[in-house]
C-alpha cells in the first residue's frame, strides 16, 4: 500500500508568506523579549486558551479564564470551567511531548477533556461532523476509518517534516486534524495546540504567541477555509489561511515588543512594566505598585504622558474624571 500523502500544492501567495513569517519571527526572537517579559508570555498564553475555548462556544470572559488560572472562585457553568483548566494543563506541557507522536496526541486529549467528555484521550466510536455553530461544515470519515487516517497522517508528518516547511507543515496537519475528527468532542482546540506544538518545534516563540485569537477573531473565514478546502479536495485555501493568521499574529507581537519601549521615559517604562495587557487597574492600585506616595508626581510623569502615546487606555473614557476609573494597557 503506498504512503498517504494529503493533496496539497506549494503557491507563489504560501511561499511569499512563509518568508514574510519567518523575517518577522527572526525580528521577535532577536529582542528576546519572550524571555524577559514574563508577562508577556503568561499574557498571551491566556490569550491563546481563551479564544481557542471561545470558538468551541465556551463563554467565559478573558477576565474569568485569567480568574480561573489564578485559582480564583468564578461563578459559571462548572463544565467551561474545567476546560480552562485543562487548556491550562495542555498548553503548560508545550515542549514536553512529542508533536510527532500519535500516542502523545492522545494522552493530550485525554488532559484536554478531563471530566468533561466520556471519550477522553480515545477515538471516537460514532459519526460525527464539523460544525460552525448550529451549521454542519461537513461530515466526518465514519469511526473504523479513524485510527488508519490517523496513522497515515502522522506517519506523513514524520517522513516529510524535513522537507515541508514547519508553517506549511502544521497548516496541513491542522486541516487534516480536523477533516478526520479523530474524538468525539476537542478536536478544534487539539488540532489548535498541537499547530502550535508543531511549531514550537521549529522556533520555541511560537509558544507564547496567541494565534488562536487571531483564528477567533476571523472565525467564520476559519470554518469557511475549512469548507472551501473540502469541497476542493485539497488543504490549499486553509494552508493561505493559516499563514495569514501567524502573520497577523507577529504584526500584533512586535507591536507589543516595539523597539520604541527602549527609548521610552524611565517612568513610563515601570508604569508599564508592572501593568499586565488587558487588565484594568485603579490609580491606587498603580501607585501602589509603583512605591508612589505623590498623586500630582504619578499623574504629570506617568500617568498621563502614557495616556497621551495611547499606550494604556481609560476603561471608562466617557467620564475621565469618575472615582471608578481605571487603566488598561494595551
Amino acid at each position: 500500500m503506498q504512503p498517504y500523502s494529503p493533496p496539497f500544492s506549494i503557491t507563489n501567495r504560501m511561499l511569499s508568506l512563509v518568508a514574510e513569517i519567518a523575517e518577522k519571527t527572526g525580528r521577535i526572537t532577536s529582542y528576546r523579549s519572550f524571555e524577559t517579559k514574563p508577562y508577556l508570555r503568561r499574557n498571551n498564553r491566556i490569550r491563546s486558551i481563551h479564544s481557542s475555548l471561545a470558538i468551541e462556544a465556551n463563554s467565559l470572559s478573558i477576565d474569568e479564564v485569567k480568574s480561573v488560572i489564578n485559582g480564583r472562585v468564578v461563578i459559571g457553568p462548572e463544565k467551561e470551567i474545567q476546560e480552562v483548566k485543562n487548556a491550562y494543563r495542555a498548553y503548560d506541557m508545550l515542549g514536553a511531548f512529542d508533536p510527532f507522536s500519535l500516542r502523545d496526541l492522545q494522552k493530550l486529549h485525554g488532559v484536554m477533556t478531563y471530566l468533561t467528555v466520556q471519550e477522553s484521550g480515545i477515538f471516537r466510536t460514532h459519526n460525527e461532523g464539523v460544525f460552525n455553530g448550529d451549521r454542519c461544515i461537513f461530515m466526518a470519515p465514519p469511526p473504523e476509518l479513524v485510527p488508519e487516517q490517523m496513522q497515515a497522517l502522522f506517519a506523513w508528518m514524520q517522513a516529510e517534516k524535513e522537507t515541508v516547511h514547519p508553517l506549511i507543515l502544521s497548516s496541513i496537519f491542522h486541516y487534516e486534524f480536523v477533516f478526520i475528527h479523530p474524538f468525539s468532542d476537542g478536536n478544534g482546540r487539539m488540532a489548535r495546540l498541537w499547530q502550535t506544538a508543531l511549531l514550537s518545534e521549529w522556533n520555541l516563540v511560537f509558544r507564547y504567541l496567541p494565534i488562536e485569537s487571531q483564528i477567533h477573531k476571523f472565525q467564520d473565514d476559519y470554518y469557511a477555509a475549512i469548507a472551501a478546502c473540502h469541497t476542493a479536495g485539497n488543504s490549499d485555501t486553509f494552508i493561505v489561511f493559516m499563514l495569514q493568521m501567524i502573520n497577523h499574529t507577529l504584526d500584533w507581537a512586535l507591536e507589543q515588543i516595539t523597539e520604541k519601549d527602549a527609548y521610552l521615559p524611565e517612568a513610563m517604562q515601570k508604569l508599564l512594566d508592572i501593568m499586565e495587557f488587558d487588565t484594568p487597574y485603579t490609580a491606587r492600585q498603580l501607585m501602589l505598585n509603583l512605591h508612589l506616595k505623590s498623586k500630582a508626581s504619578f499623574r504629570t510623569h506617568y500617568l498621563l504622558p502614557a495616556l497621551e502615546k495611547g499606550l494604556i487606555v481609560m476603561g471608562i473614557p466617557d467620564k475621565p474624571t469618575s472615582r471608578n476609573q481605571t487603566y488598561i494597557k494595551k
